[in-house]
């Protein structure tokens, strides 16, 4: 697929991109999840400026980004050492006979 250029709007602020055709839906729904952010904070928070606003939800992902990296090495490890656990069970077992 090829790409197209569309406009997104972030913290009123409107910025041109060219996208693939199949991440134009991601891109929108990461807006609209960025735009949600910054109007909860502003409605919680005594926070107007954009800027701090914008610096707030950047914290707020990565911090999540970086909550789910260490989800998923933390799962992989424990797949990994079931995996282990698992062949050598097997290996018990076929040895014996």
């Amino acid at each position: 697929m090829g790409e197209i250029s569309i406009k997104i709007n972030i913290a009123d602020r409107v910025y041109p991109l060219k996208v693939n055709m199949e991440e134009e839906e991601i891109i929108r729904r990461a807006a609209k999840l960025i735009n949600d952010r910054i109007k909860e904070y502003q409605e919680n928070y005594a926070v107007r400026d954009k800027q701090d606003l914008l610096s707030m939800c950047v914290l707020h992902y990565a911090t999540s980004s970086l909550k789910a990296e260490k989800k998923v090495t933390v799962e992989d490890t424990e797949v990994t050492e079931k995996v282990y656990q698992l062949d050598y069970l097997l290996t018990e077992f076929f040895s014996k006979q």
